[in-house]
């Protein structure tokens, strides 16, 4: 499985941006997609997930900003953020959980600062 994340950048406190990724390879369709992301000096953080046939997760920073969405026919996952923080500055991977293993994508980069 390999998964290709895009969409980072730079963009000004309480600006968006969206991220994709791309799953393609043996990707089963029972699985959770979501994504983490990892700020310097920190640990890596799930941010959302979204399981098959259920309702997306959030982490408490992402509530109310972030809206995690898939396209099962072209195995996408996205990340619309929107009214971004410099908190959020971090490497954003992405993922799939599936019975066959763990995936990751390789990271892209947001920042957030003006």
């Amino acid at each position: 499985v390999q998964l290709q994340a895009s969409g980072g950048g730079l963009v000004q406190p309480g600006g968006s941006l969206r991220l994709s990724c791309a799953a393609s390879g043996n990707i089963v369709s029972m699985n959770v997609m979501g994504w983490c992301r990892q700020a310097p000096g920190q640990d890596r953080k799930v941010v959302a997930i979204f399981p098959s046939g259920k309702n997306p997760e959030y982490s408490d920073s992402a509530k109310g900003r972030f809206t995690i969405s898939r396209d099962n026919a072209k195995s996408m996952v996205f990340l619309q953020m929107n009214n971004l923080e410099p908190e959020d500055t971090a490497v954003y991977y992405c993922n799939i959980w599936q019975s066959t293993g763990s995936y990751w994508g390789q990271g892209t980069l947001v920042t957030v600062s003006s």
